[in-house]
């Protein structure tokens, strides 16, 4: 099974929570299985926590890291590291290669990123070539690059459910003891 980690830098506590927050939603949602935030910012571990006990899954956040270490080990693991922009090659390029990755670090800033992060990377990959959210890159390229359809994925140990509904909105409380 590929492991994918989401690695988002540039995080400004002041002004990025609700895009960094959905940013995890999002690589959670799609398959990753963690996201490491590269700024200290306990609120957005405490949300994105909070999602994974009431709706599934077992995805972690962890908060403050230090960037460089963290590339440096993951491709000291035989990982490699996908950096999305909107420089560098375009993502039909390439998905091929980012699929048949087993170990996959997604790269995500905010404001601007740190120019070694181009050396770093093993890819700098353009999801488009317009300004656009990195919501929208992360969700374009993990669905791209899924083995399985990430949208039928079911999270185990959920507390909540929703059940698919043409109209009107069914959840049901899954008895956990």
């Amino acid at each position: 099974m590929k492991k994918i980690v989401l690695l988002r830098l540039g995080h400004r506590p002041e002004r990025d929570k609700r895009i960094t927050t959905h940013v995890g939603l999002t690589a959670r949602l799609l398959g990753a299985e963690g996201m490491l935030l590269a700024s200290n910012d306990p609120g957005i571990v405490e949300t994105l926590e909070d999602v994974v006990r009431r709706w599934g899954g077992d995805f972690y956040i962890k908060n403050n890291v230090n960037y460089k270490q963290e590339i440096k080990e993951w491709k000291a693991a035989g990982g490699k590291v996908c950096h999305l922009s909107m420089y560098g090659v375009n993502l039909p390029d390439v998905t091929d290669e980012l699929k048949n990755c087993d170990r996959l670090m997604i790269v995500v800033g905010a404001e601007k990123v740190p120019p070694e992060i181009y050396q770093l990377a093993d890819w700098n990959v353009a999801v488009g070539s317009q300004p656009h959210s990195e919501v929208a890159a992360v969700a374009i390229t993990m669905d791209r690059i899924a083995d399985d359809e990430p949208l039928e994925r079911e999270f185990p140990n959920a507390e909540l459910t929703i059940v698919p509904a043409e109209r009107g909105k069914q959840v049901i409380e899954n008895f956990r003891g």
